[in-house]
């Protein structure tokens, strides 16, 4: 490892990796180390939209992405077996009219050979302990195996996701709460009666499921439940599609291949720069699954950054970066606010509400402009 570097970068995950390889295309070199010994192995985040896939353009990635994914032109919300609203990508301003189902490890595996092309790597099983500021930049312990050794950066971006160590060690405040329910999330093989070019979110009493389509002929859902097992099972998959699910023609769970249950966010840092130090991703913003839009968003966080540092670097001016960091705080704290309403939403417990809630949804979906304001706003055309 390099102790005197320009760059150093904390956390590889999609955020990270994305951020490196641009840097290397732009000709500035960094250090990107994380502190898991393995790759991610799990699918995760499994959505990527329009934007994200056209800032990726310049490192090449899109083109595998495309032929490997699943493109999911139609977004539909119902109840039970009606349907309140359809929202259609195909009527968006982009080259990529629809939602692109890729699970997050494949992703990471493809943006990690897209680093290595370009001559970087991943520095692993390395942890950044803490880290001082200096006139310079900041010099950092960073932890490999037993040994720790000190590093010297001119900038340190934090890609480390809701738990940052680079955002704790620099003071920067995280603004928010945590909601109540509990989410599942799992991956599994079915018999679905619904067509696998739309992503499903339903409503129903006891709260909401999402169901879209994977790769290899697989399927992500995603419900509420405040009571779920760590590990959801097949059975109570299953139940939990018949009760939420389509009611008439219903599904048939095969298999569970990866399921979690897990609490979410929603929080915003006070900034994504303070001094030498930059934040992207989970870092900076987490919020509710709610539109898929949390990996876009770290994505277009990093592949906005990557120019200007290496601008920078350069010897441009770094009132550049305040900018850009005013820009994504902006952009982030209105995807939170969008994922929170959408969220609160799905999640009334009153009869009354519930019903008042499917009567508006479906008077709104009625009317063409708010559907196509919709598709551009989860698409994350307005980022541009």
């Amino acid at each position: 490892m390099n102790r005197q570097v320009d760059i150093m970068i904390v956390g590889a995950g999609p955020v990270g990796l994305a951020l490196a390889a641009e840097l290397r295309r732009q000709g500035a070199d960094a250090l990107i180390i994380d502190r898991n010994r393995d790759a991610a192995q799990t699918s995760r985040a499994c959505v990527i939209h329009a934007r994200t896939l056209e800032v990726l353009e310049p490192l090449g990635v899109t083109a595998q992405l495309l032929a490997e994914g699943v493109k999911v032109p139609i977004f539909r919300i119902r109840d039970r077996d009606r349907a309140l609203v359809t929202i259609d990508f195909s009527e968006i301003e982009s080259d990529y009219p629809f939602t692109l189902m890729y699970p997050q490890d494949r992703t990471e595996r493809v943006l990690l050979a897209t680093l290595e092309r370009l001559g970087g790597e991943v520095h692993r099983p390395s942890e950044l302990i803490d880290f001082q500021a200096t006139e310079d930049g900041i010099v950092a312990n960073v932890r490999m195996d037993e040994t720790v050794v000190p590093v010297a950066a001119r900038w340190l971006v934090g890609c480390d996701g809701m738990h940052s160590t680079v955002r704790e060690h620099a003071g920067i405040a995280f603004e928010g709460a945590a909601y109540e329910q509990g989410f599942v999330l799992a991956d599994l093989s079915m018999r679905w009666p619904l067509s696998r070019e739309e992503v499903s979110l339903f409503y129903s009493p006891q709260g909401l499921v999402v169901v879209a389509p994977l790769p290899e002929d697989r399927f992500r859902i995603v419900a509420t439940d405040a009571a779920a097992p760590e590990q959801p099972s097949r059975d109570y998959v299953q139940a939990l599609l018949d009760a939420r699910g389509p009611s008439v023609d219903r599904a048939q769970v095969h298999e569970v291949a990866w399921s979690s249950r897990f609490r979410i966010h929603h929080r915003v840092a006070g900034t994504a720069r303070s001094g030498r130090i930059l934040l992207c991703g989970d870092a900076a913003h987490v919020h509710s699954p709610a539109g898929g839009q949390g990996m876009n968003t770290g994505i277009q966080d990093a592949m906005s950054l990557a120019p200007l540092l290496a601008m920078v670097l350069r010897g441009g001016g770094d009132d550049v970066l305040d900018r850009w960091a005013a820009e994504r705080h902006r952009i982030a704290a209105e995807v939170v606010a969008m994922t929170d309403r959408m969220t609160r939403m799905a999640t009334l417990t009153s009869p009354l509400a519930q019903s008042l809630r499917n009567a508006a949804v479906a008077l709104l979906g009625h009317v063409p402009p708010v559907r196509a304001a919709a598709a551009r706003r989860l698409a994350e055309l307005d980022a541009r």
